[in-house]
């Protein structure tokens, strides 16, 4: 029997409209986090309503719309595996969202992956005084998210397409901020992909042949295995209570110390 691959938890992190549900929707259902039949029922409603370049993005939003009402679905949905690791998705892409669940540390990430838009006017505009570029990363090192992976996004909307010149300057620009910031941008991958058409993602794309680095797969594998305390007391703050029709009540959070397993008998203490 194989050893049991290590889980990390991720948190995409972004500008607006930078293509962070369609990245990591496209991502999980790549690696078999979504059924093939649901995501192929929700590519048609998408077609129908005339967004087919929402089609990733559009699954990730309807089934994160069917839990918060409370349907029954897969609670593996935001889960994925690489070679290495077992990997979850712990905050849905959006500003609030991230701020909610980050500043309370109850969803501390492993890492992050700050999607870029590559494109004439996103970028500049996500890079700017009050963009969610800065915001984002700003943030993630503030909350403690040492490690970082940067994909530089619609490459495959540059002019011209997959443009070097484009990456390289994306690379100065984003690697002189998070300096400042405090991350050492030398040990931060910059992956250069498209999270609609694939590029990158998974496989090495013929597009971005003058790219030797790793694709955005390969890039959280070379995430660093985080220190688990597993050693001390259980300690689970909560993030969230969801009501499961057919379940109950489910809390929800991260493990920081000890062990938790199928099973136990677990007690909760209300702090005052």
């Amino acid at each position: 029997m194989g050893k049991e691959k290590v889980h990390i938890n991720i948190v995409v992190i972004g500008h607006v409209d930078s293509g962070k549900s369609t990245t990591t929707g496209h991502l999980i259902y790549k690696l078999g986090g979504i059924d093939k039949r649901v995501i192929e029922r929700f590519e048609k409603e998408a077609a129908e309503m005339n967004k087919r370049s929402f089609k990733y993005a559009w699954v990730l939003d309807k089934l994160k719309a069917e839990r918060e009402r409370g349907i029954t679905i897969d609670i593996a949905l935001w889960k994925f595996e690489t070679t290495k690791y077992y990997c979850t998705v712990i905050d849905a892409p959006g500003h609030r969202d991230f701020i909610k669940n980050m500043i309370t540390g109850t969803s501390q990430a492993d890492c992050a992956v700050l999607i870029i838009d590559s494109t004439t006017g996103g970028f500049e505009a996500g890079i700017s005084k009050d963009g969610q570029t800065r915001e984002h990363a700003l943030l993630a090192f503030t909350l403690g998210v040492k490690q970082m992976i940067c994909c530089c996004n619609k490459m495959d909307a540059t002019t011209p397409k997959y443009s070097k010149a484009r990456y390289d300057e994306i690379v100065k620009e984003v690697s002189s901020y998070l300096k400042k910031v405090g991350y050492n941008p030398d040990k931060i991958p910059f992956v250069p992909i498209s999270g609609f058409e694939g590029d990158n993602m998974i496989e090495r794309s013929t597009n971005l042949d003058w790219y030797k680095g790793p694709t955005l797969l390969e890039a959280l594998d070379l995430i660093q295995e985080p220190k688990r305390p597993t050693d001390k007391p259980l300690r689970l703050p909560l993030q969230d209570v969801y009501k499961i029709g057919g379940i109950g009540t489910v809390p929800v959070g991260r493990v920081e110390t000890g062990v938790l397993k199928p099973g136990m008998v677990v007690t909760f203490d209300l702090l005052a």
